[in-house]
């Protein structure tokens, strides 16, 4: 018996780093799956592969989560294919660091747009279905650079944040009908693109947390699935930190 036998969860930016090791935890744990990709196809069909050799039911959709149309007729696509949904992963994201000196519109209003927009755009598709069942679980992805912000990212903090208020408020909104809003926030976790820092910048890091390590992206699916799951009944309208204690 898994966690989230018989759920169905809708995980965005599945094709890699946090998103990846979500879509394989929630396979793991019983549920079954769909996830969306915007340009890894062949990642993406390469999971879909594996965890359906498994024995896992799990789908694959390119789709922009940040585009309002697309966003409906993906979900409209997902009820139709598994026949319900239990479960929204909110983790579409991207970074354009710079300085605010330098930072330019088309920066900020496509971070915005990618991290912030998909978030109400997928939470907007799914609130129906979720009322006539009178049960859901929405998590949307945000970051401790939400929280207390970080120098060279002022558009990406930004999206982060505004994240955690619309998590709040949708809890707040929707708590009645038996749907859970909540947040997780992750700290520096492993992935490719802590991959690419240099050594220097990676010890810096390091020395702000107490644990002394990065985290991995299944130590925040770990959390994924207690929120999704009969654990975690109660919670709502939390932000989890998944930060070796950072913050």
């Amino acid at each position: 018996m898994g966690l989230l036998d018989n759920k169905t969860a809708l995980v965005t930016g599945g094709s890699r780093g946090i998103g990846e090791a979500i879509v394989r935890k929630f396979a793991a744990e019983g549920a079954a799956v769909a996830f969306t990709f915007r340009s890894s196809a062949a990642r993406a069909e390469s999971i879909v592969r594996e965890l359906t050799d498994a024995g896992g039911r799990v789908r694959a959709y390119q789709s922009d989560a940040a585009d309002y149309q697309q966003a409906e007729q993906l979900v409209q696509q997902v009820l139709k294919d598994f026949d319900g949904l239990d479960v929204l992963v909110n983790n579409a994201g991207i970074t354009q660091d710079n300085l605010i000196l330098r930072m330019s519109e088309d920066q900020w209003d496509e971070v915005i747009r990618v991290n912030l927009k998909s978030v109400f755009n997928l939470t907007k598709q799914v609130v129906r279905p979720m009322m006539r069942q009178r049960a859901g679980v929405i998590i949307n992805m945000s970051s401790v650079v939400g929280i207390f912000g970080n120098a060279g990212q002022t558009n990406y903090a930004a999206s982060k944040a505004g994240i955690i208020g619309f998590t709040k408020s949708i809890a707040k909104e929707l708590g009645s009908r038996n749907i859970r809003c909540n947040a997780v926030a992750p700290g520096f976790i492993e992935t490719d693109m802590t991959d690419r820092l240099d050594e220097k910048t990676k010890e810096s890091f390091l020395a702000s947390i107490p644990m002394k390590r990065l985290g991995t992206a299944d130590e925040v699916a770990g959390v994924c699935v207690f929120l999704a799951s009969g654990l975690g009944t109660y919670v709502n309208g939390q932000v989890i930190s998944v930060c070796g204690g950072m913050n």
